[in-house]
């Protein structure tokens, strides 16, 4: 009798340690193991004509007679005869927010990039440490792409990923000629967006200004998000003109801020429109050399492995 009862006592305690090892290996999988699907680290620039008018990309080894002049730099500004860059620190509603105005004279200075040069699941690096891979001037954190398995990604004129999130989500599109627009995911497609000549397509949102006005209220929030959060975004004043708005928070020293407060400060700062990207401990802003904001998941002060930046640089 002890015999035969040990025998299914042996399979359930094998089929257990099975079951364990492969819903382990699963969630690995899913959320650490990273997992490279395609090479990033080739990829073609928007040319322009001498009007300044984008025409089709070039090659990667085409040059688009932009070259670096000698820079003005300060702690808090840069300044050449392409790119000029001034950053404010001001503190509002119990939180310091980091406020970045952009100008560039062509919109192929706007730029993303992605973690080790490369699109795939759990790819991360800290936003600093990728900035400093593209030599970058002056970066934020992205959209966090990886953290998801939908959502459409479209880097530099590079379809990655063109499954739509499901239900009613904004996706930000910046154009071959630097300007912004938000579209629902849910009716259009990558395609299509390319088609129509879309460079670089970020997923997170929501929006936060279209046409100037705000389109987000009290009770607006990033899904499963706190009240107050540190907060990243990015907002368009004019033809090669951006806004871009970090800050801290869920801290004793910085409350965040709510999506409408958010959006208010882009409002006032004179953006048409405007786009919340990925906030938390991802919020980040790097500028020669430095991380100027102090990035936090609450827990501790310090940059968060991301997926993706948006970046100024040459």
């Amino acid at each position: 009798m002890k015999n035969m009862l040990s025998r299914p006592y042996r399979w359930a305690v094998i089929y257990s340690i099975l079951l364990a090892f492969s819903v382990s290996y699963t969630l690995l999988d899913t959320f650490v193991l990273p997992k490279s699907l395609a090479d990033a680290s080739q990829i073609s620039l928007p040319s322009t004509t001498t009007s300044g008018s984008s025409t089709e990309a070039t090659s990667p080894e085409a040059s688009t007679g932009l070259e670096q002049s000698e820079a003005v730099v300060t702690d808090t500004s840069y300044e050449d005869e392409n790119i000029k860059i001034n950053i404010d620190t001001v503190r509002k509603y119990d939180s310091t927010l980091y406020i970045a105005d952009i100008q560039v004279s062509d919109p192929s200075y706007l730029k993303t990039a992605l973690a080790n040069h490369a699109y795939g699941r759990n790819i991360t690096e800290t936003t600093s440490d990728i900035a400093e891979e593209n030599n970058a001037i002056f970066a934020i954190n992205g959209d966090f792409y990886g953290f998801r398995d939908d959502g459409y990604v479209l880097r530099n004129g590079v379809a990655y990923r063109d499954t739509a999130r499901s239900g009613d989500n904004d996706a930000l599109v910046i154009d071959k000629d630097g300007n912004l627009s938000i579209v629902s995911e849910g009716e259009v497609s990558l395609d299509s967006l390319s088609d129509q000549g879309a460079w670089q397509v970020l997923s997170f949102g929501p929006g936060l200004v279209e046409d100037g006005n705000i389109v987000v209220d009290s009770s607006s929030e990033v899904g499963q998000a706190m009240r107050s959060n540190p907060r990243t975004a990015i907002g368009q004043v004019s033809e090669l003109h951006y806004i871009v708005i970090v800050s801290d928070g869920r801290t004793s020293e910085s409350e965040g801020l709510s999506l409408l407060q958010l959006a208010q400060e882009l409002k006032d700062l004179g953006c048409t429109i405007a786009y919340n990207l990925d906030g938390g401990g991802s919020s980040t802003m790097y500028f020669n050399g430095e991380v100027i904001n102090k990035p936090t998941s609450g827990r501790s002060i310090g940059e968060r492995k991301v997926s993706d930046i948006v970046y100024i640089g040459y």
